[in-house]
């Protein structure tokens, strides 16, 4: 039974990503392209806790955690660029 969630939740996840790439590439403002690429990386963190639960193992809950401070740190960076002009003062 855990399969067909693990299987359901990978395509739900893929179809993420897939919408997040159109947003990323089609989208109107740039405001929506910074939220597109922090919606991929929620839903890169999906697919490497999914994976991690499929494989039964925590080393990729501890990727999932790096990866998701990457990509706070990332989208931070990108919102100050989009306000200021530059991320370093």
């Amino acid at each position: 039974m855990i399969e067909y969630a693990l299987n359901f939740a990978f395509v739900c996840a893929g179809l993420a990503l897939l919408i997040n790439l159109w947003r990323l590439s089609f989208g109107p403002t740039i405001a929506d392209r910074v939220l597109a690429v922090d919606t991929m990386a929620i839903n890169g963190i999906a697919l490497l806790v999914l994976y991690g639960i499929g494989r039964a193992t925590s080393m990729y809950f501890e990727a999932a955690l790096l990866f998701a401070m990457v990509g706070f740190v990332s989208t931070v960076a990108y919102c100050k660029f989009v306000l200021r002009g530059d991320i370093i003062e």
